[in-house]
Formats: structure tokens, sequence, C-alpha cells
């Protein structure tokens, strides 16, 4: 009996799990557990699926997602901090058959970015905005983001956020729901919040993703919105596992999961 090899299993029968001919082979520079890289997999999928790789744009701007251009072989624009979705409306109205999508951290599209991002809205630019919520600066630091929670310790609140001094003076203020604000807006379409620290949450995600490139295409005007909670297991000093069940513990309830708003419609009020 001949010995079986590597290339023998190594069949299209056999094949469980193919990467997207659409990531390339640059090592991603996430922390080991990060959320982001199962959100770029997901991206990547979609955009292979539709067959639109000729056709799409993304814009990474400055944080975690500052190096997403290496990981994806598709056309990619990087933004000042914050201002992807201005650049994205640019290149929308200059090329509107392309799908452009903004990827994006919550200190970059909630912070620095929230201009931008409430006036994108409220014009109803035809992309897709892709907004990443760990509740932290990620790559500056760890410090406090307006999505970090009440309580939460950061590098600048180390005894945790503290919304107002027990007087009733603001102090840090109070988790920004940026993702139920935008849904507000009349020029939102598709609003969703998602996560991926499971095989059903990811599969959910990838659905969601998947509507917001659809919509664009079908030239269905308002902003796809699509919040993804993850983690941030360095800046949280937590091991990956650990940070998984304190997402699900402490950030669902207050960023609960699932669609809030579909065909301008808002679905919870």
């Amino acid at each position: 009996m001949s010995e079986i090899t590597l290339q023998d299993i190594i069949q299209p029968e056999n094949l469980v799990y193919e990467k997207s001919k659409l990531l390339t082979d640059k090592r991603f520079h996430y922390c080991p557990g990060c959320g982001h890289g199962t959100v770029h997999r997901i991206i990547a999928e979609v955009i292979e699926e539709l067959g639109i790789d000729e056709e799409t744009i993304g814009i990474a701007p400055v944080g975690c997602a500052v190096m997403a251009y290496d990981y994806f072989d598709v056309d990619f624009q990087e933004a000042a901090h914050g201002r992807a979705p201005a650049l994205a409306t640019g290149i929308k109205r200059v090329w509107p058959n392309k799908v452009v999508f903004t990827y994006q951290g919550d200190g970059d599209l909630a912070a620095i970015g929230t201009a931008e991002t409430i006036h994108a809205c409220n014009r109803g630019e035809n992309i897709t905005m892709i907004f990443v919520n760990n509740g932290i600066y990620g790559m500056t630091g760890g410090q406090m983001a307006p999505t970090t929670l009440e309580g939460m310790k950061t590098a600048t609140t180390p005894y945790g956020r503290k919304p107002q001094w027990e007087d009733g003076t603001p102090n840090n203020g109070f988790p920004l729901q940026i993702t139920k604000l935008v849904a507000q807006l009349p020029g939102t379409r598709f609003v969703t919040r998602q996560a991926v620290y499971d095989a059903a949450k990811v599969r959910n995600c990838k659905k969601a993703i998947k509507k917001a490139f659809q919509n664009q295409m079908e030239n269905k005007n308002g902003v796809n919105f699509v919040e993804i909670v993850s983690n941030c297991n360095s800046n949280w000093k937590m091991s990956a596992v650990d940070a998984n069940k304190w997402l699900q513990e402490n950030m669902l309830p207050v960023y609960p999961l699932g669609d809030i708003k579909d065909n301008f419609e808002l679905i919870n009020k």
C-alpha cells in the first residue's frame, strides 16, 4: 500500500476552507485574537463572491486600520484621521458605478471623524461604512474612546470612565451611541450592529456586509452602515478568550446586536 501524501489529502472534495484570493500574503499586523483579521476575511470573501474586485475602492484611515490596503487585492486609498467618509464621498461622486467603502475604528469614526460621519450619513451618500467598535483607542495606547463603557478602565481613565462627578458636573461623558444616532438620519438606508466572536456571529456579519454592498451595487441611495462590536484584548489587558467573554457580558448590553434600520425604516426605535 502506497504512502498517502499531503497532496493526496489536499483535493477539492476535501476542502473545508479556502483563503480568499483577494487577501494578499502580507502578514496581519493585528494582535493575535483581534477581531480585525476576521472582519478583513469577511470583506474579502464578500467582494470575491459578488465578483466586484475590479469595481471596489476601500478607504483606510489612521488607527489600527491604517494598513488595511496591504491586505486586500483591491484598490485602496488612505485618508487622514477621521476623514474617510469625506474621501469616500468624493470618490463615489466621481465614479458613481464603483462600490466604495470605508473601514474605520471607533476613535476614527466616532471621535475625530464625527462631523464627516454625521454629514455623509445626513447627505445620504451611496457608500458603505464599516465601523469596528472595540470601545478603546487600539493603536495609540489604549486611551478612552467615545464608545468606552461607563466604569471601563483605559490609559486615560485608569479608575474607570466616570460620566459625571458626584455633584452632577460633567467629567468623561457617556458612551456615544453613534450607530443609533446615524440611524435617525434620513440619509441612512441600512444600519446594523454585528459581531465576530463566534461562527454564528461571523455568518450574520458576512450577510450584513454583503447586503450593504448589494444595496450600493443596486444604486439604492443612502448610506449602508455596519457596526461590528469587537474586542481589543491587548488594551483591555486580557487574553483573547477572556476578552470575547467580557465583550458578551459588558459590551453587548450597551451595544446590542441586530438590524436597527432597513430601507429607510427604523426597526429598533
